[in-house]
């Protein structure tokens, strides 16, 4: 089956993926050193297909940015501003909920709701908010506060992160985005986000979730100052989470923009690095149910092509984005259902709707 890959390492790992065996670090390694392309992609579709047979997910879902004001002032960052900067804005929960009915009867299943770390508003804004949408949207869930958030919620309001995440959890929270992860290694958190959370509360974060029976995501950011090594540590060390709490339901490989950073001189990354990254995420990422092409990120022909090369999900129609457009991505701010279940078919796959916790809509 593998007798066109060509490089001999990738050939030996190929024995082990048919094997079902774990790929070690140094295994990470070689696939990151590898420039055979179609090779990687074929061993990360064994695994895909191996997992999600022969279907395409994605979800009929709406994202809200309540705010771009924040405290911190990572480098990466294009969305956030200080209050008073020219483009800050801050949504009064009132804001918030008309933006929800914005599209009433569209369908949506998930409400994807991220914001800056503001220096002002309340704790009771955020559970407030939860519980107003909660109310007027029983049915749709709610992907709310990455990981940073969490923590900056639970100091401003001097509890626990675990009191902090079941206050939310009884307000309506459903489940934790995959956000403010970016690279592991301690070295470039220093220089791209200093003032950020560190990976292991990162992570603790995400595991106190699962213990309560919240489900979530997780990202990387890559292609901006990271090397493979970083790349690969962090993808062990995600699976080592996974493991102990198996509460990770997809991991999405977020290609850096550069425009409007601190790192506008970085070229962004390339079609064979994304496809890439999604190939090494698969293979690395045993215990993962799901790897997330994010088209707003990589474009919808990447994404498209990524469904042969590990991606079983092309997340959704999404709606107003605001984060990566603020860094410059030109993919659209929205894809119809319709739009995605054609980029799905042409690529040989099946597409299903879920919603967030992959459950199939309409089942």
């Amino acid at each position: 089956m593998f007798d066109l890959i060509n490089n001999k390492k990738l050939r030996a790992l190929a024995e082990k993926v048919m094997a079902e065996e774990r790929l070690s670090f140094s295994d990470g390694m070689a696939l990151e050193e590898s420039n055979d392309l179609l090779g990687l992609g074929m061993l990360a579709n064994t695994v895909r297909e191996r997992k999600n047979g022969n279907k395409a997910y994605y979800i009929n879902n709406r994202h809200i940015n309540h705010t771009n004001v924040c405290v911190n002032t990572c480098k990466f960052c294009a969305f956030s501003k200080k209050a008073g900067d020219e483009g800050a804005y801050t949504m009064p929960l009132e804001q918030v909920m008309a933006e929800a009915h914005k599209y009433d009867g569209d369908g949506f299943s998930e409400f994807h709701i991220v914001g800056g770390l503001h220096p002002d508003l309340p704790y009771s804004y955020y559970v407030d908010m939860i519980s107003m949408l909660h109310n007027d949207f029983p049915q749709t869930h709610l992907q709310a506060f990455t990981a940073v958030e969490i923590v900056f919620l639970a100091e401003l309001a001097g509890k626990s992160v675990s009191d902090t995440l079941l206050d939310l959890k009884n307000a309506g929270l459903g489940s934790l985005p995959g956000g403010g992860a970016e690279i592991f290694d301690k070295n470039v958190r220093k220089k791209i986000c200093p003032e950020k959370i560190d990976a292991t509360t990162w992570l603790d974060t995400h595991k106190a979730a699962h213990r309560l029976g919240l489900k979530s995501n997780a990202t990387m950011l890559y292609g901006h100052i990271e090397n493979a090594e970083q790349r690969i540590d962090h993808l062990v060390r995600l699976r080592e989470a996974q493991d102990e709490t198996g509460g990770f339901m997809t991991f999405i490989p977020l290609a850096f923009h550069p425009a409007n950073t601190k790192y506008g001189n970085i070229k962004g990354t390339t079609g064979q690095m994304d496809l890439k990254m999604i190939a090494i995420s698969r293979l690395m990422l045993d215990n993962f149910p799901h790897i997330k092409a994010f088209w707003i990120m990589i474009g919808e022909k990447t994404a498209q092509v990524s469904l042969g090369f590990g991606a079983d999900d092309m997340d959704g129609s999404v709606v107003e984005e605001k984060i990566t457009h603020s860094a410059g991505a030109d993919t659209a701010q929205l894809l119809s259902v319709s739009r995605i279940e054609r980029l799905i078919i042409e690529a040989g796959r099946q597409p299903v709707e879920r919603d967030t916790v992959y459950n199939l809509v309409g089942a």
